[in-house]
């Protein structure tokens, strides 16, 4: 671990994690409140390191002390739920000494429901084999090279917990000088560049600083992925819902559809009530709703209960009773117990019990008519 004023978080992080690891390395990288008293408790390897302005030098500095054959590596907020722990202990026992498994990915949950169930996840490199020799690279954001082969995934989430606090001003920093020694922002630069920019809210220099990554000829998948799904959120900021709808279709040239562009996708067409086309795509979210989104984070709900149900209330739209009851039924089975789908589903049951038709009853009576006559 790299740490800095983590006396909020820290004891949680390893308290959920003492007893499985055989050393505990932890790299302070200036701290000014208790954080080294409190990783003292745990450990007789706390180190100091001189701040670089370096994420990646940081972590690789961390790595350079561990001695066992695995390094698995937290940041102070992360949490491992009982469950988890006890899928990474007996994880630890099926991983023989010597054995070609160099690296292990793990899910990583990011935000919670109010019952502790996963929001939104992604998977990220979290176990390596120390001599596999994976260095981290990037001053921000800084990923974990994978190595060449031995890479599995296993069923283990961790947890970010993340504290109130923001980091703004010194990402600007380092990004600042890391573009002044680069000379230009491209590549993964100009996606952190466009990141920070989202994040203060400056909307219209993040949608500039996004187009212009999308236009370059190469790039990571999954940058150009999230690259779209925030571009498309710049421009619903900045009320162009022309170009949010274009910038969600342009992820078809990166990948096959996701579920959560498909109901980004069909929300746009909900909102300009075309029912039909936003139908199609709710349903293709749900026919994609099984696939790998690989190393993205895609909130849960886009996979389960959301396109349910929004189709609920699409079809009620449209008067077909029946199939607004289906879907309702089926995003129920996630939610069983949430307020809007319940008070949805007696709104649907009582126009049922009224007899109201709507527009696709009204034509199949139409033409039933026709046919008797």
């Amino acid at each position: 671990m790299i740490v800095k004023n983590e006396q909020r978080t820290l004891a949680r992080c390893l308290d959920s994690v003492a007893g499985i690891a055989d050393e505990i390395v932890i790299v302070d990288t200036g701290s000014s409140d208790r954080t080294m008293e409190i990783a003292a408790q745990y450990t007789d390897r706390v180190y100091t390191y001189e701040w670089k302005d370096d994420f990646a030098a940081a972590r690789n500095y961390s790595f350079d002390q561990a001695t066992q054959e695995y390094i698995l590596w937290l940041d102070a907020d992360d949490v491992l739920l009982p469950a988890e722990r006890a899928k990474l202990e007996r994880l630890k026992q099926q991983l023989p000494s010597g054995g070609e498994t160099a690296a292990v990915i793990l899910s990583y949950t990011l935000a919670e429901g109010p019952e502790g169930s996963p929001l939104v996840t992604d998977r990220r490199l979290r176990l390596v084999k120390r001599e596999a020799g994976c260095r981290w690279h990037g001053r921000l954001h800084e990923q974990l090279g994978f190595p060449q082969s031995g890479v599995i995934t296993a069923d283990i989430a961790v947890t970010h917990r993340r504290e109130a606090g923001h980091h703004s001003a010194r990402n600007v920093r380092i990004l600042r000088k890391w573009i002044a020694e680069e000379g230009a922002a491209q590549g993964r630069l100009l996606f952190y560049y466009a990141g920070e920019c989202y994040d203060r809210k400056r909307y219209a220099a993040a949608a500039r600083a996004y187009v212009k990554l999308l236009l370059e000829p190469s790039g990571y998948r999954e940058d150009r992925l999230i690259a779209c799904a925030r571009l498309a959120e710049c421009y619903e900021r900045l009320g162009e819902p022309g170009r949010k709808l274009g910038a969600l279709l342009q992820s078809f040239q990166f990948d096959l559809p996701h579920a959560d562009f498909c109901c980004a996708i069909a929300a746009c067409f909900q909102e300009r009530q075309e029912i039909v086309s936003a139908i199609y795509w709710y349903m293709q979210a749900l026919d994609v709703s099984s696939r790998d989104p690989g190393l993205r984070p895609v909130p849960t709900a886009c996979r389960t209960w959301l396109p349910h149900a929004r189709l609920s209330l699409c079809y009620a739209h449209m008067g077909n009773w029946e199939h607004a009851l289906l879907h309702n039924s089926k995003a129920r089975e996630y939610l069983p117990n949430d307020p809007s789908l319940i008070a949805n589903r007696q709104k649907i049951e009582a126009m049922v019990s009224k007899g109201n038709s709507g527009p696709e009853e009204k034509e199949k009576e139409k033409e039933k008519e026709k046919e008797k006559e």
